[in-house]
């Protein structure tokens, strides 16, 4: 008596296609791919967690990920970024990876992101470069897979909330509203007691708030500088998830000065009454409106 096997399909140079509109502007899409800690809750099929998640959207840089099923099984997975457009392509391999950290299958992906009044259209190519026959089997469930993380992925940029942006207009010329902002020892009259600062791109500060009877360490680092215009900084939490961008930008208005505080991922911090919206509003009316204005309105 003879047994038929069943054939596996060759997968070698074969190309997955998909297509996805998603109710958000390309920004936000975009940063969900590069974002590690934004990546990690919609990567993999419904249920799957990351808890590795190592994914520096730089080119060159290595991808390593450990996708956890929820019977507990990990899959690690690795790749490289080749080519970041920023907020308009992607480039990277990925493929599963054996007990030996040996890749197992590998894929080209490609993806663009196209924005059209506030919707984001993003066009995902992924071609089999490398396999093999025992390989064939994972690779059959790519595409279900990577359906269900875009629907993931769409959910979570559905539900994020629109940045924390404040305005306020001070009686000073730009300078000393800058001087303001980049200056520790200024910083300390109206801010956070700041051991040291510096308005380069990469350097990296801290300091300690308290709130509701808890002490909280801030952990920052400046990602953009354009003297006398504009200022940005990540901004997390020691001890908790979550990263957030603060971005300050000055516009000179003949003797005054008008700025625009915009801070953008709030809802990435727990669900906690001190990360509430409605506290950092608070801060930063605080901050922004009150101590900031006094300091730079006060003539020296």
């Amino acid at each position: 008596m003879s047994t038929k096997t069943k054939s596996v399909k060759d997968y070698t140079n074969h190309e997955f296609v998909f297509t996805r509109v998603f109710q958000a502007p390309r920004d936000l899409v975009f940063q969900a791919w590069t974002d590690p800690q934004q990546l990690a809750q919609w990567w993999g099929p419904k249920g799957f967690t990351n808890p590795v998640c190592e994914w520096d959207a730089r080119p060159g840089r290595a991808i390593h990920v450990v996708m956890r099923a929820p019977n507990g099984a990990e899959y690690p997975m690795g790749g490289e970024f080749r080519e970041v457009v920023p907020p308009e392509r992607l480039v990277f391999t990925s493929g599963a990876l054996d007990e030996n950290g040996r890749l197992l299958f590998e894929l080209l992906h490609e993806v663009v992101f196209v924005e059209e009044n506030g919707q984001t259209t993003l066009t995902l190519r992924s071609q089999v470069i490398k396999t093999t026959g025992d390989a064939n089997k994972y690779i059959g469930g790519y595409d279900a897979g990577m359906s269900q993380s875009l629907e993931r992925l769409a959910a979570l940029v559905a539900g994020k909330a629109p940045p924390l942006t404040i305005e306020r207009t001070y009686q000073a010329p730009t300078e000393k509203v800058w001087r303001a902002l980049t200056s520790a020892e200024a910083m300390k009259q109206w801010y956070f007691d700041i051991k040291e600062f510096k308005p380069e791109v990469g350097f990296e500060f801290e300091f300690s708030g308290a709130c509701e009877g808890g002490k909280y360490l801030h952990r920052c680092k400046v990602t953009e500088v354009i003297p006398g215009k504009k200022l940005a900084y990540s901004w997390r939490y020691e001890g908790y998830e979550g990263e957030s961008l603060v971005t300050i930008e000055l516009f000179p208005e003949g003797d005054q000065t008008r700025l625009r505080l915009t801070h953008a991922g709030l809802e990435t911090f727990p669900k906690l009454p001190h990360f509430a919206r409605s506290n950092f509003a608070q801060g930063w009316n605080m901050i922004i409106g009150e101590n900031l204005k006094k300091a730079v309105e006060t003539k020296a």
